[in-house]
C-alpha cells in the first residue's frame, strides 16, 4: 500500500482526538483496518510508538504526545493558510454581526460605516446597541465594540485595542449654577453624582500622582446615555466620554469641568473569538476599524471655570 504521509497524520491526530480507531474510521469514512494501517505507517516511519492500545484502552506515549501536539498546530496552520488562499482574489462578502454600547449610536459611527460600505458592497453590518456584556459565540455575534480597561477583558477571546477613550467628569450649566464649579477632584466628594452601573469612586491623574476620589452617588444607570441625560436634567456630575460633549443634545447644556485632572482612561478594543480560520469578511472589518482609529483626531475640550 502506497502511504499518504499528510493523510496518515490527520488519521492519527483523529484517533487521538476520537478516541478510539473505530470511531476515527467512522469520522474519516474508512475502515478501521485502514486506520490502524496509517497509524503503523506513521510509528514505523519515525520509529517509536506513538499509542499505547489494548481491547478497552487507548493513549498516547510520551513521544506520542509531542507529536499530537506538533501535528495538530501544523494542521491547524495548513488549514489556515488554505482558508487564506482561497479567499484571495474574491471581494469579502456575507454579514458581520456587532455588538456596542447604546452610546456608540452616533453620527460618527453612521460615517465610518457608510466608509466602509462603499469600500465592501458586498459585506453587510448587523450592529446590535447592549450596555451589557454579550456572549459572543452563545449569541453568534462575529465582534464586538468593548471601552474597558485590559484587566477587565474576558479571558480566552481576542482583543484587539484600538484607540484610548477619554472619559471626563460632567455636569449641566444649571448644576454649576447652583452648586459652584469644582476646582480640584477632592472637591467632588461635595457633589451629587449620577453613576454608571456600580462604580463608587473615581481616579485622576494630578501633579502629584493618583488621585482616588469617593462619589456622593444619588442615582445610578446601566447606560452610559442614560447617565447623560440625567446630568444634563441636573441631577449630579457623572463621568462621560468625551463624544457626548460634542453632541447636539448636549451642546449648551453639559460642559466638561477639571480637564486638567484626566481621569484614568479605559480602551476601545474589537473583541472577537480567535485568531484562526478568520473569515475575511471579519478581517476587513477589523482592518477597516484600525485604520480608522489610528485616524480619529484627539479632541481637546474646554473645562467651564
Amino acid at each position: 500500500m502506497r502511504v499518504d504521509t499528510l493523510t496518515s497524520i490527520k488519521v492519527f491526530r483523529q484517533v487521538v482526538e476520537s478516541g478510539s480507531f473505530v470511531a476515527a474510521a467512522d469520522r474519516m469514512d474508512l475502515s478501521t483496518a485502514m486506520v490502524s494501517k496509517h497509524v503503523a505507517y506513521v510509528e514505523k516511519r519515525l520509529g517509536v510508538r506513538l499509542l499505547n492500545r489494548n481491547s478497552r484502552t487507548l493513549s498516547l506515549t510520551e513521544a506520542g504526545s509531542v507529536y499530537f501536539d506538533r501535528c495538530k498546530t501544523i494542521l491547524e496552520d495548513l488549514e489556515a493558510t488554505e482558508l487564506e488562499l482561497g479567499s484571495l482574489g474574491t471581494a469579502p462578502r456575507g454579514t458581520v454581526r456587532v455588538t456596542c454600547p447604546s452610546w456608540f449610536a452616533r453620527q460618527r459611527l453612521a460615517d465610518s460605516l457608510a466608509e466602509f460600505r462603499r469600500r465592501y458592497p458586498e459585506i453587510v453590518i448587523d450592529v446590535s446597541f447592549e450596555d451589557r456584556r454579550v456572549d459572543l459565540v452563545e449569541e453568534g455575534y462575529d465582534l464586538a465594540l468593548r471601552v474597558t480597561r485590559e484587566s477587565s477583558l474576558t479571558a480566552g477571546l481576542i482583543a484587539r485595542p484600538l484607540r484610548p477613550v477619554p472619559f471626563f467628569v460632567g455636569a449641566s450649566l444649571e448644576y454649576l449654577k447652583r452648586h459652584g464649579t469644582p476646582k480640584s477632584p477632592e472637591e467632588l466628594a461635595h457633589h451629587d453624582f449620577v453613576a454608571v452601573g456600580n462604580i463608587d469612586s473615581l481616579s485622576f491623574t494630578g501633579p502629584a500622582g493618583a488621585i482616588e476620589v469617593p462619589l456622593r452617588v444619588v442615582m445610578r444607570y446601566r447606560s452610559v446615555g442614560g447617565v447623560a441625560h440625567a446630568a444634563a436634567a441636573g441631577i449630579g456630575l457623572a463621568p462621560l466620554p468625551d463624544i457626548l460633549f460634542e453632541e447636539p443634545t448636549f451642546q449648551g447644556v453639559l460642559t466638561p469641568i477639571l480637564t486638567d485632572y484626566p481621569l484614568a482612561e479605559p480602551t476601545l478594543y474589537a473583541v472577537y473569538v480567535s485568531r484562526r480560520h478568520l473569515p475575511l469578511k471579519i478581517r476587513a472589518f477589523i482592518d477597516f476599524l484600525v485604520e480608522a482609529s489610528a485616524t480619529t483626531p484627539v479632541r481637546k475640550l474646554a473645562a467651564a471655570r
